[in-house]
């Protein structure tokens, strides 16, 4: 929920399970906000994905502002459970997320992953997603404005 509410908004849904009702709430409205994925029938990781006006802080942010009037759907977060960190499966969930967007004719997805400037990023620092994972997947660069946080797209109907 960080991404589609006001700071002090999240800020006062973290008491009393509030984001976390909020989240029920959109996934019993069957609204998009996410794909999860499962190993041996448990979930071990979760990608958020909807159309991009549904964050509003991607909406209002000045580094990462819309490049053109394309519709896109974003992903501004990952959580990977800590037993299956660093195995490749966020590349995985990114694969599933691409196969999603094709079948339901999403034809531009967008993420804002990090570049890390040291050699080791701390697991908390990752929930953006590695901008390598990303280019594992097929994913380009679209806009640098930030140095360690570019734009990326993959472009679906580029196939």
């Amino acid at each position: 929920m960080y991404y589609r509410l006001k700071k002090d908004d999240f800020v006062e849904g973290k008491a009393n399970d509030g984001n976390k009702e909020a989240i029920k709430k959109l996934v019993f409205e069957n609204k998009p906000t996410g794909i999860l994925g499962f190993y041996e029938g448990q979930p071990i990781s979760w990608c958020a994905f909807a159309p991009r006006e549904h964050f509003m802080k991607l909406e209002n942010s000045r580094v990462h502002k819309r490049i053109d009037n394309n519709s896109v759907w974003s992903i501004p977060c990952f959580f990977i459970d800590k037993n299956f960190r660093r195995q490749g499966i966020s590349v995985e969930i990114l694969k599933g997320v691409i196969e999603y967007a094709k079948k339901n004719n999403i034809k531009i997805i967008e993420a804002y992953p990090t570049i890390p400037t040291k050699e080791s990023l701390p697991d908390s620092f990752a929930w953006i997603g590695l901008y390598k994972s990303f280019e594992r997947a097929g994913f380009e660069i679209v806009d640098h404005t930030s140095k360690n946080r570019p734009m990326v797209r993959y472009y679906t109907d580029k196939e």
